[in-house]
């Protein structure tokens, strides 16, 4: 079945000499993985390789078979022009490393319109700003609605948060978990938009920390979740 649909690009592998291998996060069909044959050889094609930067937003033609095989793409455009996101050294590490987190985190062929466009919305509110130093956390955070497991806030005054229970507690257990200084950073991120997270302000060492505790909880939460390797670039970017 020929599908045109919008589509975030999440990864591309080198594939033999001349090939791609993209795995692109669908409006239509949320993620599909496709062959893009010949794709490093040819320039006369209507598919090119500079399409396909981590979270570019694209509209692309595809051949779906829905057969769990790699599909094909016959045309690509851009839909979203970023302005500085893949040229902005800050803000191409985040791409990087949240391509890699979405890439890690979602899993689902079948259509999540509300989950594509969080997507296709936070990341041209990224695009646009410069204040983008919480960005990613909060990015994350919110991500957790559309996967499940979003903090349960039934008792947000307690003191600790409980990373693998996802809620909040009044006394510390032996679960990893969220207390002091990153607790607080923590909350105010909860009940904000994205034009608020700049009033944040956090050292670099309670940024980092908060990070990590974040990439903790989604592999607590997540099957076969991997540590994103860009996590390193990126806390390094911003050291």
């Amino acid at each position: 079945m020929q599908v045109t649909t919008k589509a975030i690009v999440l990864t591309s592998i080198k594939y033999g000499d001349t090939s791609l291998i993209v795995r692109i996060y669908t409006e239509s069909d949320g993620l599909k993985s496709y062959l893009l044959r010949g794709i490093l050889a040819s320039k006369k094609g209507k598919v090119k390789k500079a399409l396909f930067h981590p979270l570019s937003q694209l509209e692309i033609v595809a051949n779906h078979r829905n057969k769990g095989s790699l599909e094909s793409i016959k045309e690509a455009k851009i839909h979203y022009h970023y302005q500085n996101v893949h040229n902005n050294m800050v803000k191409n590490a985040m791409a990087l490393f949240l391509a890699e987190m979405l890439a890690n985190s979602i899993h689902e062929e079948e259509s999540n319109k509300e989950l594509f466009r969080f997507l296709e919305a936070s990341l041209q509110w990224m695009d646009i700003h410069t204040e983008i130093s919480n960005f990613h956390l909060y990015f994350l955070l919110l991500l957790t609605k559309y996967l499940g497991f979003y903090p349960d806030l039934e008792k947000v005054d307690a003191p600790y948060f409980d990373l693998l229970e996802g809620e909040f507690i009044s006394t510390t257990s032996l679960n990893p978990m969220l207390h002091g200084e990153n607790i607080s950073y923590f909350k105010s991120f909860l009940g904000i938009n994205f034009d608020a997270i700049s009033t944040i302000k956090m050292r670099k060492k309670n940024r980092q920390e908060l990070l990590q505790s974040l990439v903790l909880y989604y592999e607590l939460h997540l099957q076969g979740f991997r540590r994103p390797k860009s996590l390193a670039v990126l806390n390094e970017v911003f050291s």
